[in-house]
C-alpha cells in the first residue's frame, strides 16, 4: 500500500482515539450540536479503522511467518501463512481502498428526472416515452414512487418533454449516470415502408436539494408568469390561471408547472424544480472543473453526449462511455436497468481508485 494512504489511515486511527475520549467526557452533551456531529464522524470512520486494524493484524502475521522460515522444520507451515497473509492483505487493501474513496453527498436524494424529444419528430417524442417508462418501471423494482411535476405531450402520444420526480433511497446514486443523448434505431409505427430511422432524446437526472433554501434564488431574480393551463383536466382546468412559469433571469433557466389545480402548489413544484436545475448547473461547473485534471470514464454528463444507443431490429443496448453492449433490449425497456447501472457505477468506482493511486 502507498506510503500516503497508510499516513491517511493512521491519522484516521488517531481521529478515532480522540473522539473516543472527546465522546467519552463528561462534558461532552453540553453541546449537543456538536455532539452529534462527533457521533456522525465517529460512525463514519470507526468501521475503516476496524478494516485497517484486520490489515495491520494480516501484516503482523506475514512478517512473523517470515521469520519462521529460517526454520526448517517451520518452513513449510510458515510458507502456507505468508501465502495466506498476502492474499488477505491484497483483498484488505482493495477493500480499504474503496472505504477510502470520496463519497458522494448527493447520491441518497431524491431527483427530478427530464426527458425532451430530440431530433427525429414525432419518432423521438414517442421514444421520450418509452423511455419514462423504462424509468419508471425501474423506479417500481426499486419501490421508489414517481410523481408528474410537467409534460407537454405530443399528437401520438408521447412526449415533447415531461419531467418526473422519484422519490426514494439511493435514486440519485443508482442513475446519475444516465445524463446525455439516448439515441434510438428502430422502424417507427408511422413508417410505412419498414425503414430504420435514428431519433434521439435527452436526458436530465437532478439531484433535489434538501430545501428550497438550499440554493439562493434571489426573489428579484425571478419574473413569475401565470396562465391558464392545457389538456385534460375537463371545465376546470381553463377557468383559472393555475399554471406557472418562473424564470431565473440570471441563467435564463424557465421551469412550468401546470399539474395541479392550485396556482400556489404549482408555484412550490417549479421553485422545486428550478432549484434542482440550479444545484445542476454547480455541480455541472465543479464537474467539469474536476475533469479538467483528470477525463471521466463516465462521461461528463453534458446533455448534448451521446451516451447510448437503443437497436430494435437487432435488439441491443450499447453504452458508448464503457463499450458495454447488452442483448436484452426488451427487458432494459422494461425497467431491467440493474446489471447497467452497475457496471457503470464499477467503472466510475475503478476510475476513483486510479485516481487515488495516484
Amino acid at each position: 500500500m502507498k506510503p500516503s494512504m497508510l499516513a491517511k489511515l493512521d491519522q484516521l486511527a488517531n481521529r478515532l482515539v480522540e473522539l473516543d475520549e472527546l465522546l467519552g467526557h463528561e462534558s461532552a452533551t453540553s453541546n449537543m450540536d456538536n455532539y452529534r456531529k462527533m457521533s456522525r464522524e465517529h460512525a463514519e470512520i470507526g468501521p475503516l479503522v476496524a478494516l485497517y486494524g484486520q490489515f495491520q493484524q494480516a501484516s503482523q502475521d506475514m512478517a512473523e511467518a517470515q521469520q519462521m522460515l529460517v526454520d526448517p522444520e517451520m518452513k513449510e507451515f510458515a510458507q502456507e501463512e505468508i501465502e495466506n497473509a498476502k492474499a488477505s492483505l491484497a483483498a484488505l487493501e482493495i477493500d480499504l481502498q474503496k472505504m477510502l474513496l470520496p463519497k458522494d453527498v448527493n447520491d441518497e436524494r431524491n431527483i427530478f428526472l427530464e426527458i425532451r424529444a430530440g431530433t427525429g419528430g414525432d419518432e423521438s417524442a414517442l421514444f421520450a416515452g418509452d423511455l419514462l417508462r423504462m424509468y419508471s418501471r425501474f423506479a417500481e423494482r426499486n419501490r421508489w414512487q414517481v410523481e408528474m411535476v410537467s409534460e407537454s405531450t405530443s399528437d401520438l402520444g408521447g412526449y415533447r418533454e415531461v419531467i418526473v420526480r422519484l422519490v426514494g433511497n439511493g435514486a440519485y446514486s443508482k442513475l446519475k449516470f444516465e445524463s446525455g443523448g439516448h439515441r434510438v434505431q428502430r422502424v417507427p409505427a408511422t413508417e410505412t415502408q419498414g425503414r430504420i430511422h435514428t431519433s434521439a432524446c435527452t436526458v436530465a437526472v437532478m439531484p433535489e436539494a434538501d430545501e428550497v433554501e438550499d440554493v439562493d434564488i434571489n426573489p428579484a431574480d425571478l419574473r413569475i408568469d401565470t396562465f391558464r393551463a392545457s389538456g385534460a383536466g375537463g371545465q376546470h382546468i381553463n377557468k383559472t390561471d393555475s399554471a406557472v412559469r418562473l424564470t431565473h433571469l440570471p441563467t435564463g433557466i424557465v421551469v412550468e408547472c401546470q399539474d395541479d389545480r392550485s396556482q400556489h402548489k404549482n408555484k412550490a413544484q417549479a421553485l422545486k424544480v428550478l432549484a434542482a436545475r440550479i444545484k445542476d448547473v454547480q455541480l455541472r461547473e465543479q464537474q467539469s472543473k474536476e475533469a479538467a485534471t483528470r477525463k471521466s470514464l463516465i462521461g461528463s454528463g453534458d446533455r448534448s453526449e451521446r451516451i447510448r444507443t437503443y437497436n430494435f431490429p437487432q435488439g441491443r443496448m450499447t453504452d458508448h462511455r464503457i463499450n458495454l453492449t447488452l442483448y436484452k433490449l426488451d427487458f432494459i425497456m422494461d425497467g431491467d436497468l440493474t446489471e447497467l447501472t452497475n457496471a457503470l457505477a464499477a467503472e466510475h468506482q475503478a476510475e476513483l481508485l486510479a485516481a487515488l493511486g495516484d
